[in-house]
């Protein structure tokens, strides 16, 4: 009986990857690399991008009226527990919750023309150039550049086109006609739904994945990791930061000193959910 559970569990696992495949695009001109049998696969949270996503996507949404003022202190909360790592299972099962909340019943061409904009708007100079830097020594040997993220894909895509790579592997959000409903294709793309998608789309381009590597900053990304020959633990948490000592793994930091880093960054994160809290107290005040 236990065994259900976590059959079921990893059949969506499985079909988030492979879906997440599927919809992978390469660039279109883009001529193909010289190097067909390699490839680097980057998280994007707090590898190549500073902070969530998903939180800076909620703020643009949030300037279209997308959403209401009382979701800002949540999203805001949520910004805290990415910056400073406390990334697990019911963060996650939140962020997916809110995700679909707020596309449900839109269609994808507002979505992605939303998406360009917030990207310039909020995540532009949030990319961490060290780990760009990484990304760009791959595509100078001649290899293709994957992001690998819970973002949705159109989202993805975006970012992984404005900042130089191949293409994304991202979330894929049920959509029919034109409109999302709401519904996801297996999961989020998180943790060993990550490694599903590089494993399908590693048969689907001839990769050989012992000649790959692979980015992330956090433990939930270790089935990921694990799967190429050349993981790297970029701006890790202590759980990765740990394993990738362990294991031999390469690390990357970023971060400059991590301990003053870390509390600037939750510091600053704390003040904008304050500045949050503090909004919503005002306009409730003024209703009172």
């Amino acid at each position: 009986m236990p065994l259900r559970p976590y059959r079921a569990l990893r059949e969506r696992f499985v079909l988030a990857g492979e879906a997440a495949a599927a919809a992978a695009k390469q660039e279109a001109g883009v001529e193909a690399p010289p190097d067909t049998r390699a490839a680097a696969f980057f998280d994007l949270d707090n590898t190549l991008l500073r902070g969530a996503s998903i939180f800076y996507l909620a703020r643009g949404l949030y300037a279209r009226k997308f959403f209401q003022t009382r979701d800002v202190a949540r999203f805001a909360y949520q910004q805290v527990r990415f910056l400073i790592g406390a990334e697990n299972a019911g963060h996650v099962d939140q962020a997916r919750a809110t995700a679909l909340s707020f596309i449900a019943g839109r269609a994808v061409e507002e979505l992605q023309e939303v998406s360009e904009e917030v990207f310039e708007q909020y995540m532009a100079g949030k990319i961490w150039p060290g780990t760009l830097e990484l990304a760009r020594l791959h595509l100078d040997q001649g290899q293709r550049v994957w992001l690998v993220t819970a973002a949705p894909v159109e989202v993805a895509t975006i970012i992984a086109k404005r900042i130089g790579l191949t293409g994304a592997l991202g979330t894929v959000a049920e959509h029919v006609n034109g409109h999302y409903t709401g519904r996801l294709v297996g999961d989020l793309l998180h943790g060993p739904a990550k490694a599903e998608a590089v494993r399908a789309l590693a048969v689907r381009e001839g990769l050989e994945l012992e000649r790959c590597a692979a980015y992330s900053d956090s433990a939930n990304d270790i089935p990921m990791l694990s799967l190429v020959g050349k993981p790297c633990a970029v701006n890790p948490d202590r759980a990765l930061r740990a394993h990738a000592r362990e294991h031999g793994w390469r690390i990357r930091d970023y971060r400059g000193r991590r301990r003053n880093t870390t509390i600037g960054i939750a510091a600053g994160a704390g003040a904008a959910a304050g500045a949050a809290v503090g909004v919503l107290a005002a306009r409730r005040h003024r209703r009172a």
